[in-house]
């Protein structure tokens, strides 16, 4: 009778789930699964550190749907490689975490790099389990991919140790399992949906927020059919950037402060009431908004704001069941309503404050006017992948998204370090579109190792770094005797990173003066592989004064 070894039954359902990539490091006592998802056609992805692995893992998940998949060395790889689980879980992003572990005929004893991996990763994830069998690896694989998809998305771990990798068993005796499908997409009840439509109709000031629960759920072209027909105005969340084109009439983005707090009814459509929509709390929200929400996770219903209607279920079915009701309601929120105008007229006070800035030619550049060319010159159909400071929160202000599933930025848990192993997914998910990676000094630093993995694979990213010399906007100036006394957030002003890309065998640019910026993104835009422009701004260059604080 045939054997197969555990290797080889790992890759195999790997595949067998759809999971066709595989982002990791290797080494003890993994390399052997690299070397078989190889064989069995799931592609590997070398990376260069393993948290950048995991956040590219969990990207990928988002983007494509099915579950990304991380591979980590035991021990210190394991534990670098939870960064990226913690970040898929709280983003809601299918994604599985393989580590290998130590003999389980050596538990305890010591061995290289044992830990206890299953107890530490099962904080950070939905699933979490050690496979004590080579003949059960399918139905652990299979359980693993089902918890990370189904219902509310996350992430899922599964520990492998060494003889379970190099161990065989016969083929016959292997666990049968069948791929796991598309998750079931459920309905709210009809009374529900008809309330919640009564609702938005006897409003005054109804607002709808969007979130990427939109985005993972497919539910684009519903919701611009309901936005379009009800003619509500919307604020989206970072990640829900394009489930709505940024530049549509009815965003209520650039006056986002107003629309929260006077809102009378907010539809909470796939987002949550956690610190990125304050809580839905004054004195962000007014005390008395009533509040319909939709969500998959029953759980959600109510967190932090008692909830008027729920709809639990598939975003994208219960935005068709809103949509189908409507055809009985003749009833849509009128253009030249005091609420629609009092949105406009602040967002445009709002464009004109910020005006100045984006058309100041004095060099170095700030945010805005840096950010003006960027966005001039950012293809339409591009991938943005955004992190920093005041980069990303500027950033996500100014550069347009037109599409779901073509921002990803620093998330619900607020993570640095995630931009280049999302660049990476992001190239590898969808290698016929543009991906620009939007950088601060500070962040790029996390992960710039991994412009060595995009040349190695020829993945022709786009980085833009607005080099500030520091950690947050409105730097401090070096003192004359740095020994010692550097300000906290200080780093080197003018930092190379172009010349660090070029070193790699991409293209790199330094930009000092705003003026020559727009030459040097077509620059890069036309070299066939990675590039990156290096764009030296105004160390005082920050966004207006805010009216609360960022978290409130």
């Amino acid at each position: 009778m045939s054997e197969v070894d555990g290797a080889t039954l790992i890759a195999r359902s790997l595949k067998q789930q759809g999971i066709d990539h595989l982002f990791g490091i290797v080494g003890f006592p993994v390399t052997a699964i690299a070397v078989a998802a190889q064989k069995e056609g799931v592609a590997y992805i070398g990376m260069r550190n393993e948290q950048s692995a995991a956040y590219a893992a969990g990207a990928y998940g988002y983007l494509t749907g099915r579950p990304g998949a991380c591979l980590t060395v035991t021990g210190p790889g394991v534990v670098h490689g939870l960064a990226g689980l913690a970040n898929a879980q709280q983003n809601c992003w299918p994604m599985i975490l393989i580590g290998g572990a130590s003999e389980t005929y050596r538990g305890g004893m010591g061995a290289f790099q044992e830990e206890r991996q299953v107890l530490i990763a099962s904080p950070f994830c939905k699933f979490a389990h050690g496979i004590e069998s080579v003949h059960r690896i399918p139905y652990y694989v299979e359980m693993a991919t089902r918890n990370a998809t189904y219902g509310r998305p996350g992430a899922t771990y599964l520990d492998v140790p060494h003889d379970i990798i190099r161990g065989k068993c016969e083929l016959d005796k292997v666990v049968e399992v069948e791929p796991v499908g598309e998750p079931p997409r459920m309905v709210a009840p009809m009374e529900n949906v008809e309330a919640a439509l009564s609702l938005l109709e006897r409003a005054e000031r109804p607002l709808v927020l969007l979130g990427k629960g939109m985005a993972w759920s497919r539910a684009e072209d519903e919701v611009r059919a309901f936005i379009e027909r009800t003619q509500l105005p919307f604020v989206r969340s970072p990640m829900g950037k394009g489930v709505m084109p940024d530049d549509h009439p009815l965003s209520a983005g650039a006056a986002r402060t107003l629309a929260l707090q006077q809102a009378d009814v907010v539809f909470l459509m796939g987002a949550r009431f956690n610190w990125i929509f304050h809580f839905g709390l004054p004195p962000r929200f007014a005390k008395d908004v009533k509040v319909i929400q939709l969500d998959i996770a029953p759980e959600e219903i109510g967190h932090n704001k008692a909830t008027e209607v729920a709809l639990v279920g598939d975003g994208k079915a219960i935005v068709s069941q809103l949509n189908k009701a409507l055809d009985n309601r003749q009833w849509f929120h009128a253009k030249d309503s005091p609420w629609r105008q009092a949105i406009a007229r602040k967002t445009t006070d709002n464009a004109a404050t910020i005006r100045p800035q984006i058309d100041d030619d004095t060099a170095p550049a700030g945010y805005y006017r840096a950010l003006r060319d960027v966005a001039a010159w950012m293809p339409r159909n591009a991938i943005l992948s955004a992190e920093g400071a005041g980069t990303m929160d500027i950033g996500l202000t100014q550069l347009p998204s037109f599409n779901a599933r073509s921002c990803l930025n620093a998330g619900t848990y607020g993570t640095m370090g995630v931009g280049l192993g999302q660049a990476i997914a992001a190239c590898v998910a969808h290698p016929d579109r543009p991906v620009i990676h939007l950088s601060g000094d500070s962040a790029i630093g996390f992960s710039g190792m991994e412009m060595e993995t995009l040349v190695r694979y020829n993945l022709p990213a786009k980085i833009v770094v607005l080099n500030n010399g520091g950690i947050g906007p409105g730097m401090p100036q070096i003192p004359q005797d740095p020994m010692f006394n550097l300000k906290p957030n200080a780093l080197i002003y003018g930092a190379r990173y172009d010349r660090v890309m070029e070193a790699f065998g991409g293209k790199g640019f330094l930009v000092q003066d705003p003026n020559n910026l727009r030459g040097a993104l077509d620059e890069a835009m036309s070299f066939r592989g990675p590039a990156l422009v290096n764009v030296v701004i105004s160390q005082g260059s920050a966004r207006k004064a805010q009216e609360f604080a960022w978290h409130s």
